[in-house]
């Protein structure tokens, strides 16, 4: 019971890696405020976990006002805010042809701003309790697929108000910042994007060894097994890190050029 007794938000939570997190929190004790767009799939999750673990609120997380209601919601219900995890995401295909500013703001508002409005807000009780923030990112954050530039983008920004924020709030408030970045993850999401993009139906089954060399890419409960360790205590006072979980090194990383990579005419 890892996190007994403490208080989470969780966005983007009503599928894949936040309601994942959700599941494993509650498994070790806390109480989660749920948070996603689809209200069917809230309301299933509320059911599956129980009314007495959690709370739900339905809206865009780049709604005005929509961090501060996560905040006060939390609060009423438990009175107390001991974690929040920003997990809530607009993954969506982009290059530098199809992103204009108005798509790029949207991007950003939803990955990097919203994140940081709601670490503002949560931030008074969050220093009370000498609590935690999670920010999940992303391995894009590094560089990016050549057709997610405006998410990519936005990940770069999460990871470096996390080693930023990481560094001050620790000293200002008592409270810690890190970050985790997934590596290829078969979420419900991601199933239908590949499709979207010309994948097969079963595309998931059979995987190259270069992307995943264990034969299979990552699942949404092994995110979560590594999020309890940053909400938890036990991972005393460790701040401003940022860890990737993928099954090969990013940085550095100069796979072969051959047969076995590259299956050109002999």
């Amino acid at each position: 019971m890892r996190l007994k007794d403490k208080v989470i938000i969780v966005t983007g939570s009503t599928t894949g890696i936040g309601k994942a997190i959700v599941k494993a929190a509650i498994s070790e004790g806390a109480k989660v405020l749920v948070h996603g767009l689809e209200e069917d799939l809230g309301l299933q999750a509320i059911q599956e976990f129980g009314e007495d673990n959690t709370v739900l609120h339905i809206e865009d997380i780049s709604t005005a006002g929509c961090p501060e209601k996560l905040v006060e919601l939390a609060i009423k219900t438990w009175g107390k805010l001991d974690a929040i995890v920003n997990n809530a995401a607009w993954v969506v295909n982009s290059d530098i042809d199809s992103t204009d500013i108005a798509f790029l703001g949207k991007v950003l508002e939803v990955n990097s701003i919203a994140p940081f409005i709601l670490i503002k807000s949560a931030l008074p009780y969050l220093s009370a309790s000498k609590g935690v923030v999670l920010n999940i990112g992303s391995v894009n954050a590094w560089s990016g697929e050549p057709n997610l530039l405006a998410y990519s983008m936005s990940k770069g920004a999460l990871m470096t108000m996390t080693r930023n924020l990481g560094d001050v709030l620790p000293r200002t408030h008592g409270v810690r910042v890190n970050q985790i970045n997934p590596g290829w993850v078969l979420t419900e999401r991601e199933r239908q994007h590949k499709k979207q993009d010309g994948l097969s139906e079963n595309w998931y089954e059979e995987i190259p060894a270069m992307y995943a060399p264990s034969g299979r890419i990552l699942w949404p409960s092994e995110i979560a097994a590594a999020a309890i360790y940053w909400l938890a205590d036990e991972s005393g006072p460790i701040s401003g890190q940022v860890v990737d979980l993928e099954q090969h090194p990013l940085m550095g990383r100069n796979v072969p050029k051959d047969p076995t990579t590259i299956h050109g005419k002999p």
